[in-house]
């Protein structure tokens, strides 16, 4: 036996219940009270900890990635600047245009090279992590 419940909700509400009862194939009554039961069963608030759980996980992770890639860039940078240091010394003044217009040139080559490697898909990070993968076979064998 059912007992009959007189409820006032707002039209977008009322919309919605009555899409999801045709997607369903169910009545609006069904929809609500399976909405109801949801909100009032004891585990309600287990389920959404472990939604909410998951995702925060999943935040973790990802920032954990982020924060490698950002630590594989920086040491990147690093050791290049440390290696062009050591290697490169001071330009002389009558030097100076002439290098000038070559540093332009390669860099202009960079940017269309660094172009090429993000358009295929290619990155640093994933190329450390294959080689990370392939030194830790190694180790294991």
């Amino acid at each position: 036996m059912t007992a009959r419940l007189c409820l006032r909700l707002s039209p977008k509400t009322i919309a919605t219940i009555t899409e999801l009862a045709t997607i369903k194939k169910v009545t609006k009554a069904a929809v609500v009270e399976a909405a109801v039961l949801s909100l009032v069963s004891p585990d309600h608030n287990d389920h959404r900890e472990g939604a909410i759980s998951r995702r925060l996980d999943k935040i973790i992770r990802h920032n954990e990635r982020l924060e490698r890639n950002q630590i594989i860039s920086s040491e990147a940078l690093t050791l290049f600047i440390r290696a062009w240091f050591a290697s490169s010394s001071p330009i002389p003044q009558e030097a100076l245009a002439s290098a000038q217009a070559k540093g332009r040139e390669r860099y202009k080559n960079f940017i269309e090279a660094l172009a090429l490697r993000i358009h295929q898909g290619k990155s640093l990070t994933k190329e450390l992590s294959e080689e990370e993968r392939l030194v830790e076979n190694k180790v294991d064998k």
